[in-house]
């Protein structure tokens, strides 16, 4: 994932962040549950790979992946306090990192899908480690609307893009919804 040179300052502010995005209640919108497998692609510092931690509990597991070691040690650090063992931290880019196949619930992009160097390369992985007739992708994104803060206007996604680029890969998409002021929820499964 590239950095982008956009202020992430808001994004990084995790409480300020929960008073327009609620990530448990997000994950269990989607059905995200006990004993599933999680993957967060671009976890940043784990805003939503923490609470999918304790979502799936410890049968379950939670693969966070991003390009920032910084990041990742922060969520290493907040998954060991919060007594967290179910959690894979893997730094890479996400168009070059498969931690598994064929074994994800989720493929989780939590507001991120734009930031990625080749997109429809990481959709594509998604598909490599989704399980097969049940394995969701789930894109969380800002809606390509102006506002003060978030990623330039220009790099944004709108759905409509978004679902193109999915479909491109192979994919069909199940659900299309707004989540919250801010940003939009796609819902896909493998062709």
């Amino acid at each position: 994932m590239n950095s982008g040179s956009w202020n992430m300052h808001m994004y990084h502010d995790e409480e300020g962040r929960r008073r327009w995005q609620n990530p448990e209640e997000l994950l269990r919108r989607i059905g995200l549950g006990e004993g599933q497998t999680f993957i967060d692609v671009g976890c940043g510092e784990g805003f939503f790979a923490v609470p999918a931690a304790g979502i799936v509990g410890p049968r379950g597991r939670v693969y966070g992946i991003d390009i920032n070691r910084q990041a990742l040690d922060n969520l290493n650090a907040r998954a060991i306090s919060a007594g967290l063992e179910n959690m894979t931290l893997l730094e890479g880019e996400g168009e070059e990192t498969v931690p598994c196949q064929k074994c994800a619930d989720f493929v989780f992009f939590g507001i991120n899908l734009h930031d990625f160097r080749n997109p429809g390369k990481v959709i594509q992985n998604a598909g490599k480690m989704l399980i097969p007739g049940r394995g969701r992708l789930v894109d969380l994104d800002w809606k390509k609307i102006r506002m003060a803060f978030g990623p330039p206007y220009e790099i944004r996604f709108s759905p409509e893009q978004a679902e193109a680029l999915i479909t491109n890969e192979g994919f069909a998409i199940i659900t299309r919804e707004d989540s919250g002021p801010y940003h939009y929820l796609l819902i896909a499964r493998p062709r």
